[in-house]
């Protein structure tokens, strides 16, 4: 995915809002899964994203933990998710998963 920093939001230059942004495209791929489940997978990456956005822009930096704890558990979501697609057969990919854990460890760090 390429994106570039055209607006200059300390958002932006996170490695974690940017892999965010990958695993959130890759759920815009999955348009073929036809399942509650996916809505509610979109929703949940959405949340990731913009609670690192937010969090980024913050001048406490006890606000700022709040928001990436805030997405640390959109992430969680987004794991679980993708567990309950893989058991009822609706998805086999591995790389959502791959990618949301590596959200999850860098927000897990930040959220200290």
């Amino acid at each position: 995915m390429a994106h570039s920093s055209r607006t200059g939001f300390s958002h932006e230059r996170l490695d974690v809002y940017r892999v965010a942004l990958e695993f959130s495209e890759w759920v815009a791929c999955q348009a073929g899964i036809r399942s509650n489940l996916r809505y509610q997978l979109q929703r949940a990456s959405d949340s990731v994203v913009l609670n690192i956005a937010e969090g980024a822009g913050q001048q406490s930096k006890a606000v700022a933990r709040r928001h990436y704890r805030i997405a640390l558990g959109s992430a969680a979501e987004c794991a679980a998710v993708l567990d309950l697609l893989r058991i009822q057969k609706l998805t086999t990919d591995e790389a959502g998963s791959q990618l949301v854990a590596r959200v999850g460890a860098m927000l897990n760090r930040m959220a200290r």
